[in-house]
């Protein structure tokens, strides 16, 4: 199995390259999904990639989806490179166990956040207004406190090396319908609530998590990554101590890591130190034996 940072896979049309993903058309209806090593934090992609991350999300991805099956349709069609086109078979050994072939979808121009501890972007907005996307909170809440219901809290979807912006769920309807804003967030905390309690019964807080949802004939689907070390927080509930940041099975370890290093959060980011990338690829590794498995 080899590192994937980039593939050029000639044999269809490149449709886009994400931070992480690479896109291409196989048809009016198909996609080909490639999930690189490609490593992004703080919306950056790093110039290191870390060994067979894109694998472990890929693999993570397929187990909840599997999962998930009897709340939301999803828009997987074929993992197994043995059955892919076999226009493909030149780019086999990269396609292994990190890529899929997906049914094109009509992806929501918002991201389903759910919250169900106060950490992170949410803790910064409640310190100092009190608020998290439109939910007044009570006072007092620490970092890493429990919240009780989980909240659903949208953002935007910014450009490649953009920044995505907390909305409120009044906006997500603006944007989405109040329909579709209602079974975006009544979905998303559906799959929180099933992930959360998987999660737990083997030793994981998922702290919280982004969905992503798309039309498929006019149905709603899930789509893109779920409950992966990139998409969520992880936390070991054995050590889970409120009042303080807590250790991570996530890339949570690599943002402490760059935001003590003296970097704006701008292209280009720090070089990553062999130990930090090695400790990342462990945790990502450990995040999916514990949960898969």
């Amino acid at each position: 199995m080899k590192v994937v940072t980039r593939t050029d896979i000639t044999a269809y049309r490149l449709r886009s390259r994400g931070k992480v993903r690479d896109i291409y058309e196989i048809d009016d209806d198909t996609l080909l999904i490639v999930t690189t090593d490609r490593m992004s934090a703080f919306d950056v992609i790093m110039a290191e990639p870390i060994p067979y991350k894109g694998v472990i999300l890929n693999q993570i991805t397929l187990f909840w989806m599997r999962k998930f099956q009897n709340i939301i349709p999803n828009h997987i069609v074929e993992s197994d490179v043995a059955r892919f086109p076999a226009a493909l078979d030149p780019w086999k050994e990269e396609l292994e166990g990190r890529a899929v072939l997906a049914r094109k979808a009509e992806p929501l121009p918002v991201e389903c956040i759910v919250r169900g501890y106060i950490t992170g972007s949410g803790l910064k907005n409640y310190q100092a207004t009190g608020i998290i996307c439109g939910h007044r909170l009570p006072d007092g809440l620490r970092e890493a406190d429990r919240l009780d219901p989980a909240i659903f809290t949208p953002s935007t979807k910014a450009a490649l090396g953009q920044h995505d912006e907390n909305i409120t769920m009044a906006e997500a309807a603006a944007l989405l319908g109040e329909d579709t804003a209602n079974a975006a967030r009544l979905t998303a905390l559906a799959l929180y609530d099933a992930g959360r309690a998987h999660a737990a019964e083997r030793g994981i807080i998922v702290a919280d998590t982004k969905f992503e949802f798309g039309f498929i004939n006019g149905k709603l689907h899930l789509i893109d990554e779920v409950l992966t070390p990139d998409s969520s927080r992880f936390w070991p509930a054995a050590s889970y101590t409120p009042g303080k940041v807590q250790p991570s099975f996530d890339k949570q370890y690599l943002r402490n890591w760059l935001s003590a290093q003296p970097w704006n959060k701008e292209p280009p980011p720090p070089t990553l130190p062999q130990d930090v990338i090695e400790t990342t690829a462990k945790r990502y590794q450990e995040a999916y034996d514990i949960l898969t498995k």
